[in-house]
């Protein structure tokens, strides 16, 4: 009898250790985990063909949000930001009402930065800037289609141009302006589908200038 009794208090109590292996393991991973969702990374679905061929509709990425919280876009990445033209994107909206209602975000590369002047003649992409005052082209091999853009845009200095690497099929900085470095969420950190397409810093492309 006494046994028997010995045996279930065990059993209670390695049912008990367990529970509370559980709990622990759960808190570490809140403290852990979380922070890392909520201010590190954070999912994003493309949506649409304004970046064919580097994105299609369906990628799945993470975004790395701390990179321009510690510094600035820079020319070639793959960012995602609020898009300034919804009211929803107002960056004076408290973090609460973002977060229930974030608005629009749109994905693009950064091609012009604060200073700069960019030209768009067709396919190519001419930035002037104090250590280039007479200009350089882009190279932009991931650009797979012909545009017949003729324009002139001069960039503020807390302003970068955007465009889609879909340049006859992208909403950008040609149409609705520059985006404010506040607007910035963050880079393509890593797209994880489709699964023959895992990468890290997907479609980043260092120019030489």
């Amino acid at each position: 009898m006494e046994e028997n009794k010995l045996e279930e208090e065990t059993q209670h109590k390695t049912k008990k250790q367990v529970f509370w292996e559980l709990v622990r393991f759960a808190a570490i991973a809140a403290v852990i985990v979380f922070p890392i969702r909520w201010f590190m990374v954070d999912p994003f679905i493309v949506s649409g063909s304004s970046m064919v061929p580097t994105f299609e509709n369906g990628n799945y990425l993470l975004v790395d949000e701390i990179s321009y919280e510690l510094g600035s876009p820079k020319r070639g990445d793959v960012a995602v930001f609020r898009y300034p033209g919804d009211p929803k994107n107002n960056t004076e909206r408290s973090f609460i009402s973002r977060f229930f209602d974030p608005g629009v975000y749109f994905i693009k590369r950064v091609v012009g930065l604060p200073n700069e002047k960019v030209d768009i003649k067709g396919n190519i992409v001419t930035i002037t800037n104090d250590a280039h005052p007479e200009g350089f082209n882009l190279d932009e091999p991931y650009v797979k289609n012909i545009s017949n853009d003729n324009k002139h845009f001069e960039l503020k200095n807390d302003e970068y141009f955007v465009m889609g690497d879909n340049r006859t099929g992208s909403s950008d900085s040609r149409y609705w302006g520059p985006v404010k470095k506040e607007f910035f969420t963050g880079r393509a950190l890593l797209r994880l589908l489709p699964i023959n397409k895992i990468s890290v810093f997907p479609g980043y492309y260092k120019q030489a200038n």
